[in-house]
């Protein structure tokens, strides 16, 4: 692929509702710009961005992929992000490098909660876009249905169709472009068309268009404007300028339409994105950070000192760690040396490549604004600045979603729990919307993501990609125990086996702590009845068996054990001895009202108001307590508390609940009592697990 420079390039992402046709439409502009030979098809696990075994056998988009292609002098870099909420933790990353969305959404099922969750996003962070209206050559696909649900759901957002859609007979024949009034019918297998005369029903719509079309573009520049009201319209080449500027300021949002799959619409929406897109340079100096704060600015120049921005890492156990980036300054090349926050000794990039689906194609250089990849960068991870040696700083790079569903991962076969660690580590670099941590308490590997398919599709690339074959089951959790009342407890230990014995006791008074450490040892023994020698064993003791608890094996806690009395044998007494009365004595807080404790989440959950009635009925279901609900942008943030056996899998129920567009945050806040009907179900379970083991 040719180089080019930055005013010829254009960075763009394909964002939406998962099966809306992102993937098949980056095909279709493959496809017409001849750099594959034939469409592939999603059911046949033959097209370019959807590579992995996972994404062949599931037949959706899991990881974001890049397809870069050439197009009437340009190159256009498509960054195809996955739909399907799960894998939501793929959007920011290429969204933080591209120049322009295309949101894309089905002329078939409408405006859905993708396309909301897409048009919202670039909206916040005013990233310009365009809306795609695709699979036109369906049953029941309505064009203009469409486009009114958009301006009814966002009636603040221009919305300015570049494409009509003509159909004849039920077909997606061509379309007709408002801004000039001329209509083109399809006559190629890659979209290629003729133009045709425009019949009286289109010109209908365009006289209803032009206005609200010519105003839009005019506000965008004074003395078009001005233009507009002393004389009623634009000349063409005025309007395109207009919409092109519009467009860029993320003030007009175009509209076209396609088929993606028998690839109609594809080569004229490129067209449309080389005329009214942004190239890297219009956005201006990228702003970075040193460590100190100090700003760094950086000019899209070639001749500027280098640097990029890391925005996804992927794991490929044949190539290696391959590390997706954009130049936003200077140029990068085989000899290009860098450094980052992280690791300030100057690395070497060495070969550098673009990468199309899972092609690594080498190239000489990247210049400022491109978008290539470079492989074996051990040190580097998502979200890395890199910079020429000299000037360390970092840009920013947007938040991955929080983890919202955890699970505990066991190995199929015995030995590979370090290599479950190390592989989904490696995963976790790929993914960093996904977390691996280890239990101290439970010694579980416990594997946090945004659902249950995510999780589940990480372990299958566990075993794909590094060989290590894992299964998830909820994990256990962390319970406590305490007491509710004081006792004095009698551990005696005493065994005679020939020779020198075993002799130990000790009294001891066991009592709630209410605030404080969550156990605390007191020593008040008088008269030497225990010697100073042995006392440290007492403790040793409680404190090797507290984690084993009283009534379910949980740990026991928020518990003062004082020792006050006891006696010794000067011959047969030892530390082994003493340990043992004292786990003894512990055993004895059976009679000190011992109770489980459940660990309690404070939630805030973000949910349109038309769901309000349905979250907080579910809510208080799940024993939860609604502490407050705050109005805010698009809908109420409900602040609740609730235990988290309730809400361990929240996430997938509030999505069904809501058609995904709710969202929450959950955090520890404490342990409360666990009311004594579950309880008793919970120890019943723990002595039935005792008993299996």
């Amino acid at each position: 692929m040719k180089e080019v420079h930055a005013k010829f390039l254009r960075n763009i992402a394909l964002i939406g509702h998962g099966g809306d046709g992102k993937t098949t439409l980056t095909e279709a502009f493959l496809f017409a710009a001849g750099v594959v030979d034939r469409m592939g098809r999603i059911e046949d696990g033959s097209v370019t961005t959807d590579y992995d075994p996972e994404e062949i056998k599931r037949g959706i988009s899991i990881s974001s992929a890049v397809a870069p292609l050439e197009w009437k002098e340009h190159k256009l870099t498509f960054i195809d992000i996955p739909g399907y909420f799960d894998f939501a933790g793929e959007m920011p990353g290429p969204l933080a490098v591209a120049d322009g969305a295309l949101v894309v959404t089905s002329a078939v099922s409408g405006v859905s909660v993708g396309t909301e969750k897409a048009l919202d996003y670039c909206l916040k962070h005013k990233v310009p876009r365009a809306v795609v209206i695709n699979a036109m050559d369906r049953e029941n696909a309505d064009f203009y249905k469409v486009f009114d649900a958009l301006k009814e759901r966002y009636p603040s957002v221009s919305f300015a169709p570049m494409m009509l859609p003509i159909v004849s007979g039920g077909a997606f024949k061509g379309y007709t472009v408002p801004s000039t009034g001329k209509s083109y019918e399809f006559t190629g297998k890659k979209g290629e068309t003729k133009e045709v005369p425009t019949d009286a029903a289109q010109q209908g719509r365009i006289d209803e268009l032009i206005e609200a079309l010519t105003e839009a573009a005019a506000g965008e520049d004074d003395a078009l404007m001005e233009k507009f009201f002393d004389e009623g319209s634009l000349a063409p080449e005025e309007l395109a300028k207009g919409l092109a500027e519009g467009t860029a300021a993320g003030d007009i949002t175009p509209v076209f339409c396609s088929a993606a799959v028998p690839c109609l619409g594809a080569s004229n929406i490129m067209d449309f994105l080389i005329e009214l897109f942004p190239s890297p340079l219009e956005k201006g100096a990228a702003v970075g950070k040193k460590l100190g704060g100090e700003e760094v600015r950086r000019e899209l120049d070639e001749s500027a000192p280098f640097s990029a921005l890391v925005f996804k890492t992927l794991a490929d156990p044949f190539v290696g760690k391959i590390s997706l980036l954009k130049v936003l300054s200077g140029s990068l090349s085989s000899d290009t040396s860098f450094v980052t926050v992280s690791a300030d000794k100057p690395i070497k990039a060495g070969s550098v490549s673009i990468m199309r689906g899972k092609k690594l194609t080498t190239v000489d250089r990247l210049v400022a604004g491109d978008i290539g990849v470079l492989t074996k960068l051990q040190s580097v991870i998502t979200g890395d600045t890199l910079c020429a040696p000299g000037e360390v700083f970092s840009y920013a790079f947007p938040e991955f979603p929080r983890p919202s569903l955890s699970m505990a991962v066991f190995p199929k076969n015995k030995g590979d729990e370090d290599k479950i660690f190390s592989s989904l580590h490696r995963l976790m670099e790929e993914d960093p919307s996904f977390v691996i941590s280890k239990d101290a308490e439970t010694a579980e590997t416990i594997i946090s993501g945004q659902g249950e398919m995510h999780l589940d599709v990480l372990t299958h690339k566990a075993a794909s990609k590094f060989g290590v074959a894992c299964e998830l089951s909820d994990p256990r959790l962390p319970y406590r125990e305490t007491i509710k009342k004081s006792i004095k407890a009698e551990g005696r230990h005493k065994k005679q086996t020939g020779g020198h014995g075993q002799f130990g006791h000790c009294w001891i008074e066991f009592e709630p702590i209410l605030e404080g450490p969550e156990f605390e040892f007191v020593d008040k023994v008088v008269g030497g009845v225990v010697p100073r020698s042995f006392i440290p064993a007492v403790e040793k003791g409680l404190r090797e068996n507290l984690p084993r608890g009283v009534i379910a094996g949980y740990p026991l806690v928020n518990i003062r054990a004082t020792l006050y009395d006891g006696s010794y044998h000067p011959v047969d007494s030892s530390e082994m001895a003493f340990k043992t009365a004292a786990r003894l004595a512990l055993k004895k807080c059976t009679e000190a009202s011992p109770v489980l404790l459940e660990p309690v989440y404070k939630l805030e959950i973000h949910v349109p108001d038309e769901y309000m009635g349905d979250v907080i009925g579910d809510m208080n279901r799940r024993r939860g307590r609604i502490m407050g609900m705050d109005q805010e942008e698009g809908g109420q943030k409900v602040t609740a508390e609730a235990p988290l056996s309730e809400v361990f899998k929240y996430a997938t129920d509030l999505r069904a609940m809501t058609q995904a567009r709710g969202n929450f945050d959950k955090e520890f806040i404490r342990y409360e009592e666990v009311p004594a009907n579950i309880a008793q179900k919970i120890i019943a379970n723990a002595k039935l697990e005792d008993e299996e083991e």
